[in-house]
């Protein structure tokens, strides 16, 4: 699975081909995004099975339905790229159960041929279990929490960014693109050094092919100050805004970071756990495009 890259450089691409240009290596996030700040939705799946708030009257396909509807809208918004997550699966966890990532990779599988963009996958909050789920669909980017110590609403986080990688290769994936996510959601720190510092660490010491920003919760912003700091000693690595980002400061953000996730401010009266609204999704990456200067 790991052999061809089914991107937006053509399907049949082997990863070695993909990885060279003019005789350079490429970045892992280079051969998906390419060169662009890459804008990415998300596609947050309904509550899964076994989650306190699954709709067992829905079922599996309410959940297929309501993501083939987001993705839809997405795509036709123009969005870079879209990403499945379980955001509903709440109360999270860090080893989620196993039936609840082989119907994420179901649900993906229904929605497979109608997925036009690079696409990535979030499983909350279980680095294993995402890497896991890029490898059963072929997705070409995975977030998580993969470096640092907090304490969260979840108990203590301590995650393995050397047994991660480690796995995705074991599963002959070098080829997906890991966003690191360095300053936790529902979480704090209990390394006290600053983000910046954090963030310079974990590209030293965890070599991610993206590093992301986060505010405190879904759909809550990081300080541009921060995002600048982080950004000034990021050195070649990629860095976006992974939470927060509005219609109105998607300018900003674009001009100091490499990209953005953005999911709540797309959603119908920005509450995160409604639908997509087309217009604002579409309003959104016509903003996103003049901050570009692509539009």
């Amino acid at each position: 699975m790991g052999v061809f890259l089914l991107t937006s450089l053509g399907f049949g691409v082997s990863f070695a081909q993909a990885s060279r240009k003019n005789g350079l290596i490429m970045s892992n996030f280079k051969i998906v995004f390419g060169d662009k700040k890459p804008v990415v939705g998300m596609v947050h799946l309904g509550a899964l099975p076994n989650s306190p708030l699954y709709d067992s009257e829905g079922g599996i396909d309410a959940i297929i339905n309501s993501a083939r509807d987001d993705l839809l809208a997405l795509q036709n918004a123009g969005f870079d790229a879209v990403m499945f997550g379980n955001e509903n699966d709440r109360p999270y966890e860090f080893n989620v159960d196993p039936a609840s990532t082989a119907t994420m990779a179901f649900v993906i599988g229904k929605l497979r041929d109608s997925v036009e963009v690079p696409f990535g996958v979030n499983v909350l909050w279980d680095p294993m279990s995402s890497i896991a789920l890029a490898s059963a669909t072929g997705a070409q980017f995975v977030r998580e929490i993969f470096t640092g110590t907090y304490a969260s609403d979840m108990g203590p986080w301590n995650p393995d960014a050397g047994a991660a990688m480690r796995y995705r290769n074991h599963l002959g994936r070098k080829d997906l693109a890991m966003l690191y996510n360095v300053s936790a959601e529902f979480a704090d720190s209990l390394d006290r050094r600053s983000v910046a510092d954090r963030a310079r660490s974990a590209i030293f010491s965890s070599i991610p092919d993206a590093i992301l920003v986060s505010g405190q919760i879904t759909g809550e912003a990081a300080e541009l100050c921060e995002l600048e700091a982080v950004k000034m000693v990021a050195g070649t690595t990629p860095v976006l805004a992974n939470t927060g980002v509005k219609h109105a400061t998607v300018t900003d953000v674009l001009s100091v970071a490499d990209g953005c996730i953005v999911g709540s401010s797309l959603k119908t009266d920005g509450d995160t756990w409604k639908p997509v609204d087309a217009e604002r999704a579409a309003d959104f990456m016509d903003k996103a495009r003049r901050a570009r200067g692509d539009a």
